[in-house]
C-alpha cells in the first residue's frame, strides 16, 4: 500500500467518525502520542549524519582507534557491560 492510498484510507475512515466528538477525541488523543514517539526517537538521523559517523568510524578504525576481541565470551562481555 503506497502513502497516498493509506492517506485515502484514513481520510475514509476519519470521515466515518466525523459525527463522534468521543471517537474523534480518541483518534486525536492517539495521534498525539504516535508523533511524541516519532519526535522522541533518538535513533532516527539524516542520511547525512549517517554517512557522517561511518567515515568517522572508518577514520577511526584507520588510526587504529577501537575494539578487537580474541573470543566471543569477551566481545559479549564488553557488549554487556553498555
Amino acid at each position: 500500500m503506497t502513502a497516498i492510498q493509506m492517506n485515502a484510507e484514513i481520510l475514509r475512515n476519519l470521515g466515518t467518525l466525523a459525527e463522534d466528538e468521543s471517537m474523534l477525541k480518541r483518534v486525536a488523543k492517539y495521534l498525539r502520542k504516535l508523533v511524541a514517539e516519532k519526535e522522541a526517537d533518538s535513533t532516527e538521523m539524516s542520511h547525512e549524519e549517517f554517512i557522517a559517523r561511518v567515515e568517522k568510524a572508518e577514520k577511526d578504525i584507520d588510526e587504529g582507534k577501537g575494539i578487537t576481541f580474541t573470543n566471543r565470551d569477551d566481545m559479549n562481555a564488553w557488549l554487556n557491560s553498555l
